[in-house]
């Protein structure tokens, strides 16, 4: 419209009243180019930079609040930090631990796993995303031989593990770890990488024949790879890998959890049950699935 007046002024410059209008409309439309370049972002109500911030993610909240002390103050309220927690993880937390605000509740399901499931399992959030992730624990997972065998395998206590034991093996021939998690205790539309977590203990009978590894939701294909627990003559590969807090890890596969399915399981599987050399040395803590964040 504005241009169109323009024109028609340039047709009729005989016409004072059209002069007026398109003054009037120039006037107007530069005190709205001032209005909008010199935004008072601290004249906003706090609760909208809480909205705001909630839309995003824990990793943006704390980005933001290095833009301004408006956005600084918006991101401490409990309204920002509750919409990052998940629906479910305030059910699993001990009545016996409290906290001063929904910040500090989810920096601490960051730092600091908790034991659920009678301790059969470890829980804890992705600090960049605030999703879920669980690491299961030897007694929660099919381990074959481990019962009532304990020439095969036996239940050990470790310091540094998470859990209360480990277990330990100490020789067998046919090596076969099976793990099962309910898809709905995951968060949707995430992906999912999960790790086999040992320490080698003068490992044996792991360096010639790789261990199939698979990862997929119960009655499906998945996903499969292969691994070599041990690394000897020479093999080129990239497991296992040290992790931080001195125990190592190898990747079993992956998952997308598309949010669509509540009633399966996602099963994990370590298996070398083909060659007849026998095997030891490894100190088996549990399979960990980690919430994987874009970079």
């Amino acid at each position: 419209m504005y241009s169109d007046l323009k024109y028609r002024l340039v047709q009729t410059e005989s016409c004072d009243l059209l002069k007026t209008e398109v003054s009037e409309m120039d006037e107007r439309k530069g005190q709205r180019q001032v209005m909008c370049g010199n935004l008072d972002l601290g004249a906003l109500p706090t609760d909208c930079f809480s909205l705001i911030i909630s839309l995003t993610s824990p990793r943006d909240a704390c980005r933001l609040s290095l833009v301004s002390t408006a956005f600084n103050s918006a991101t401490e309220s409990d309204a920002v930090w509750e919409s990052f927690l998940p629906s479910q993880s305030q059910a699993l937390i001990p009545s016996s631990l409290s906290f001063s605000s929904k910040k500090q509740l989810y920096l601490s399901l960051c730092e600091n796993p908790l034991l659920i499931e009678d301790g059969r399992k470890s829980f804890w959030l992705d600090r960049a995303s605030g999703k879920k992730c669980f690491m299961l624990s030897p007694r929660d997972l099919s381990i074959i031989w481990s019962v009532d065998t304990p020439w095969y395998w036996r239940w050990v206590p470790k310091p540094d593990a998470r859990f209360d034991e480990v277990a330990e093996l100490l020789k067998v021939w046919w090596f076969e770890i099976r793990g099962r998690i309910s898809i709905a205790m995951l968060s949707p539309m995430t992906h999912y990488k999960a790790y086999l977590v040992f320490q080698a203990n003068e490992v044996y009978g792991f360096d010639y024949y790789p261990v199939k590894l698979s990862v997929g939701v119960v009655g499906t294909e998945g996903s499969k790879r292969s691994a070599y627990l041990q690394i000897n003559n020479g093999h080129d590969v990239q497991f296992p890998k040290a992790r931080v807090d001195g125990w190592l890890e190898v990747e079993m596969g992956e998952f997308f959890n598309e949010g669509c399915v509540d009633d399966g399981e996602l099963e994990m599987s370590a298996l070398q049950i083909d060659c007849e050399e026998k095997k030891g040395g490894l100190i088996l803590q549990g399979i960990e699935i980690r919430a994987i964040t874009p970079n």
